[in-house]
C-alpha cells in the first residue's frame, strides 16, 4: 500500500560528494522537493579555512578541530525532533570529518582527533540515507573554479584528486546507514529538470545496503 513505502521512504537524508559535487544545490533541491528543512554546512563560518589552502601542514588541526565541534553543535541544535517538518535533509555527513582528518592531520594530531571525535559521535543521530554524488575530476575542479569562492582559490587539483579517493576509500567501506552512489559526472540536475526528477525518484524509494545509480546518458 501507498502508506506502507511512504513509511519506508527516508526521513533524514545526508548528501555527501567532494567539493564541487554539488552536494549543497542538491540538498536545497532535494529539501524543496520534500517539503524538508534543509541542514548547511557552512564552511565560510571557519576561520582558519583560508590559512589552511593556504599552508595546510600548518592549519589542519585547526580547521579540523572547529569543523568537528561547530558541525557537533549545529546537529545537537537542529536535529531534535520535529513534529512541524517530518523530513530533514543535510549537506553533509557527520562521520565525513574523518575523511579530511586523515588526509591532513600527522599521526599525533590525529591520535588527539580521533579521541574526541569518538566521544562526540555517539551523540549523533544517524540518517536513513546517505547519497554520494561522485564526479570526475575535470567537474569538479571546473565546478570548483565557477562558484569561486574566495577561500578556494588555493586549492590544488592535486588535492582534489587525493581528496576523491580519500571519498571513494571511505564509502567503498561505508555500512554505518543505506548508501546510494550515483555517478553524477555526467548529469546536471540544477539545470535539468527531467535529470534532477529521475534523480529524486531514485532517493525517494526504500533503500538498504550500498546501492549504485548511473543514469543512462
Amino acid at each position: 500500500s501507498s502508506k506502507d513505502s511512504n513509511d519506508m521512504m527516508p526521513k533524514y537524508i545526508c548528501v555527501e560528494g567532494v567539493i564541487g559535487a554539488g552536494k549543497t544545490s542538491m540538498a536545497r533541491l532535494l529539501g524543496e522537493r520534500m517539503n524538508a528543512r534543509v541542514i548547511y554546512e557552512k564552511p565560510e563560518e571557519n576561520p582558519f579555512l583560508a590559512d589552511f589552502y593556504k599552508d595546510p601542514a600548518r592549519y589542519a588541526f585547526q580547521v579540523q578541530l572547529f569543523f568537528l565541534l561547530s558541525r557537533y553543535r549545529q546537529q545537537q541544535e537542529s536535529l531534535q525532533p520535529d513534529l512541524f517538518q517530518p523530513a530533514t535533509v543535510s549537506d553533509y555527513l557527520f562521520a565525513k570529518d574523518r575523511i579530511f582528518a586523515h588526509l591532513n592531520l600527522e599521526d599525533r594530531e590525529l591520535f588527539l582527533y580521533d579521541r574526541v571525535a569518538g566521544l562526540l559521535e555517539r551523540d549523533i543521530l544517524k540518517p536513513d540515507l546517505v547519497v554520494y554524488l561522485q564526479s570526475s575530476i575535470e567537474r569538479l575542479m571546473a565546478n570548483i573554479q565557477k562558484r569561486g569562492r574566495s577561500y578556494e582559490k588555493e586549492m590544488s587539483e592535486e588535492y582534489i584528486r587525493s581528496l576523491n579517493e580519500a571519498y571513494n576509500r571511505f564509502f567503498f567501506h561505508y555500512s554505518d546507514t543505506p548508501l546510494l552512489v550515483v555517478n553524477s559526472a555526467l548529469i546536471d540536475f540544477v539545470n535539468n529538470r527531467e535529470h534532477l526528477d529521475e534523480l529524486v525518484n531514485q532517493i525517494l524509494r526504500p533503500h538498504s545496503g550500498i546501492e549504485y545509480y548511473s543514469p543512462a546518458r
